[in-house]
């Protein structure tokens, strides 16, 4: 029950952020269709944990700001590289083992990788991310795992402060 509201609740919080528009027709109209969705996925039997994956709320923001932090100094590497004469590129291809517990973590990470100026995931299978770098040492920089560590603790389960006391 906990999923089908926080795909509601989701849903109608994206759906107010992108239309922008809050005439009582246009609201009801959101609501609806919100609702409408939520009773289509319900019937599919496709709301669980991976699909509305509300362990990820409390971490997601930190990750954001840091994936924003590595965009940023990626965007001005590439433009670096560019704009500057002599900066040189080597393409490279590297296989790096995508670690996620689940395949939303893994295309998490595939996705944070594509997000990255400089980098696109290319192909994701049995566990490997297959990822095109513009240099050797962004590929490098993947293979360094640091991603790959964020990702992890991004979709690991939050233990509430109660479970925590019960842990040794």
């Amino acid at each position: 029950m906990r999923y089908l509201l926080g795909l509601i609740i989701g849903a109608a919080t994206l759906w107010l952020l992108l239309s922008g528009h809050y005439s009582p027709l246009l609201l009801g109209l959101g609501a609806f269709s919100c609702l409408f969705c939520a009773y289509v996925c319900h019937r599919m039997g496709i709301i669980d944990s991976e699909s509305v994956p509300l362990h990820m709320l409390p971490r997601l923001p930190g990750y954001a700001l840091w994936l924003g932090s590595e965009i940023a100094k990626s965007n001005w590497d590439v433009a670096k590289r560019i704009v500057l004469p002599g900066r040189r590129i080597s393409p490279t291809i590297v296989r790096i083992r995508a670690a996620q517990a689940t395949e939303l973590g893994q295309v998490v990470f595939a996705n944070s990788i594509t997000l990255t100026p400089g980098t696109v995931t290319v192909a994701l299978r049995r566990g490997d991310a297959i990822v095109h770098a513009i240099t050797r040492e962004n590929a490098q920089d993947m293979e360094g795992g640091d991603m790959d560590k964020r990702v992890r603790a991004l979709e690991r389960p939050f233990a509430s402060p109660k479970n925590k006391a019960k842990q040794p």
